[in-house]
């Protein structure tokens, strides 16, 4: 197999690019012993098998306003910003309402098809999400971490990773309730994490492919070592992940888990791409 390029722009209509970075296979502690939320326990081991590409950052309003035809919803105008007021539904299967008939992910893979043969665009599992905000094959396990986990099973995640994307402390990597003056920021204003990552915290919220299931951790953790997870037993919640401009620094943590309607339109949910194997 080839070697795949570190950065892919991903080039569209009117002038509009959207740049991902490649994240490699590896292997990472999920979730957050020490946090207060019971959903993000237990931490366990999770192995990502296949290389895929992040967006640097979440989708702008120029790249929707390209894929959709022109269609902007969004509350915080400007095309730098993230798109938002954009549903779960919207993105993945369209028809909610006459606003969206078609999906944004069936228009983008079919009018402006990935140039990387074999891959195609979609949402991020939202164990892609958290392997790639807290660093990716930046910060994978070694082996000998990965025995020592299994053998003693130890709170190691606060030890391994930042407590945000890319540092412990808030206002340098995102925009939050105390910085962003109620409303969403240009993308790429704030310091990247480890893999050149931005606004993994805060901004906006992202979607995540899985349904939510808060003893799915649990489930994960039986494994061992568990590869690739998505919870596709179908529920009431879709995951979404990261904070936003409007939650305080608690809700911004890379291990922070949300869930949504998959019909909600809000202001502080928006969505980044992943482009990965098709399956």
């Amino acid at each position: 197999m080839p070697e795949l390029p570190e950065k892919y722009n991903h080039l569209l209509g009117s002038g509009a690019q959207y740049s991902m970075i490649l994240v490699e296979p590896g292997v990472f502690v999920m979730g957050d012993n020490q946090s207060e939320y019971d959903d993000e326990k237990p931490e366990h081991l999770v192995e990502i098998t296949r290389p895929f590409y992040m967006g640097k950052y979440p989708v702008t309003q120029a790249v929707w306003r390209a894929v959709m035809q022109n269609h902007n919803p969004s509350g915080f105008v400007g095309d730098h910003r993230p798109v938002e007021q954009v549903s779960w539904q919207d993105i993945v299967e369209g028809g909610q309402d006459d606003s969206v008939p078609e999906a944004f992910l069936d228009r983008l893979n079919r009018v402006f098809p990935s140039q990387m043969p074999g891959y195609h665009f979609r949402l991020p599992t939202e164990a892609e999400w958290e392997y790639a905000a807290k660093g990716g094959h930046k910060t994978a396990l070694s082996s000998e971490q990965i025995q020592l986990f299994l053998k003693n099973s130890q709170a190691t995640a606060a030890n391994l990773y930042t407590t945000f994307a890319g540092s412990d402390q808030l206002k340098e990597v995102g925009w939050y309730s105390q910085n962003s003056h109620r409303e969403t920021k240009h993308v790429e204003q704030k310091q990247p994490n480890e893999l050149g990552l931005f606004d993994m915290s805060g901004n906006v919220e992202e979607w995540c492919l899985d349904w939510n299931d808060d003893g799915f951790y649990a489930k994960c953790k039986e494994q061992g070592v568990v590869q690739d997870p998505l919870n596709a037993k179908e529920g009431r919640h879709r995951v979404a992940r990261g904070g936003s401009w409007f939650y305080g620094a608690v809700n911004c943590r890379v291990s922070y888990r949300h869930h949504w309607d998959p019909p909600l339109r809000y202001d502080n949910i928006g969505f980044r791409l992943v482009l990965a194997p098709v399956q």
